[in-house]
């Protein structure tokens, strides 16, 4: 809400700072001032360095919007298992004692939690409906919904390990733009792609924190010291969990769109004066640029890419282009086939034929077949059998 009094050091390391913790201008290094030019000094308000310790390089916000943000996905995950309704809309449930708000069965979500249906009326990225049914206000809700228990818990830890951190740094303006802006574009990018499945999740927000930590470095390069090795832990941080995201049932388009524009906007959003200006700004006859020229190629060029990667991307979803057909390697971004799993992303459909109280279902995907006992099943209980059955 407003700026704590106390400083607080940058979250990637220490800062070219003197042992006091203030910021003194470069004149007062050196001791050779006279005593009359410190006597004309006292007389304009005190010395170099008396008005230097009044100067803050970075001061620490109240974080509150990010734990908002992971309340909000909590809230939104529990109306969403009240509309799932396992009980009454599939009958074949895990943790049944839970009542309306217990699981759809593992066999069908091993991840703990509602039916795909439920979360393509909950507003999962479902391309079809943004495309054909004017819905693309779903390329922002699908970043408040998760796909189960397993799910919501990993996003937000990470979500609250790294953004409250950021956010005292940096203030809820700028990490609150960050994280939606992020989010949105990972949908544009998992939308390109990923044309069949529903995509639901915040991991394209959180990478997007992850990216502007990135930036937030080279734009602010000069008032580091440890800065190379901050690099590669972070490289490293991101990469296994982009090497993960190959994963199948995982979204990585979304965990890479995120991160590329999260990246590009830390350049325009997280920008900091350069230390020489920190340094001097105290000194009465020094007027030092508050951004150096590196910082203002960086902004730039950032922040152009960035408005030409939405315009491009927005452009090309809504005018129904498939990304696959533009790049047959693509698809390994997201999921890299093995032995052990298939990464065959269509959606469950099955041929079903109902005689009295026998169902019979074919699954068109593998060819497997089943018939179940069901008087007047509901379309959820026969997308949950038809999801088991293609599995």
């Amino acid at each position: 809400m407003g700026e704590k009094e106390s400083e607080t050091a940058p979250i990637w390391g220490r800062t070219r700072q003197s042992e006091n913790n203030n910021i003194n201008p470069m004149d007062v290094e050196s001791s050779a001032l006279s005593e009359q030019h410190r006597s004309q000094n006292r007389s304009r308000g005190g010395s170099y360095e008396e008005r230097g310790r009044g100067v803050k390089e970075f001061r620490s916000w109240f974080s509150w919007l990010i734990p908002c943000f992971v309340i909000a996905n909590v809230v939104v995950f529990v109306i969403t298992m009240y509309v799932n309704n396992c009980p009454k809309k599939s009958g074949d449930c895990f943790a049944g004692f839970l009542g309306r708000f217990s699981f759809q069965s593992t066999r069908e979500n091993p991840l703990l939690g509602p039916s795909s249906l439920t979360l393509r009326t909950m507003g999962g990225l479902d391309v079809k409906k943004v495309v054909e049914g004017d819905e693309g206000w779903r390329l922002l809700s699908c970043n408040w919904l998760h796909g189960g228990v397993v799910h919501l818990l990993v996003n937000m830890l990470t979500l609250l390990f790294i953004g409250m951190r950021m956010e005292r740094e940096f203030g809820f303006i700028r990490i609150g733009l960050l994280y939606l802006i992020s989010g949105f574009g990972g949908s544009i990018l998992s939308a390109l792609f990923l044309r069949s499945n529903i995509s639901v999740g915040a991991s394209g927000a959180v990478f997007g924190l992850l990216g502007g930590m990135l930036s937030e470095i080279f734009i602010n390069w000069t008032i580091y010291s440890n800065k190379v090795v901050t690099i590669i832990t972070l490289v490293l941080i991101v990469a296994v969990n982009l090497g993960l995201g190959v994963l199948p049932g995982v979204d990585n388009f979304a965990h890479i769109g995120g991160f590329a524009t999260g990246f590009l906007l830390g350049f325009v959003l997280l920008i900091r004066p350069h230390y020489g200006w920190i340094n001097q700004r105290s000194a009465p006859a020094a007027k030092p640029h508050k951004y150096n020229i590196c910082q203002a190629i960086l902004w730039t060029v950032s922040l152009l890419l960035l408005l030409g990667w939405f315009i491009a991307g927005l452009i090309s979803l809504f005018n129904n282009v498939d990304g696959n057909k533009h790049c047959s390697w693509c698809h390994y971004l997201s999921c890299v086939p093995t032995s052990r799993w298939s990464c065959n992303r269509e959606p469950a459909s099955c041929t079903t034929t109902q005689l009295g109280n026998q169902l019979s279902m074919t699954c068109l995907r593998n060819g497997k077949s089943g018939s179940y006992i069901l008087a007047n099943p509901s379309d959820s209980r026969i997308n949950s059998l038809c999801v088991q059955l293609c599995r």
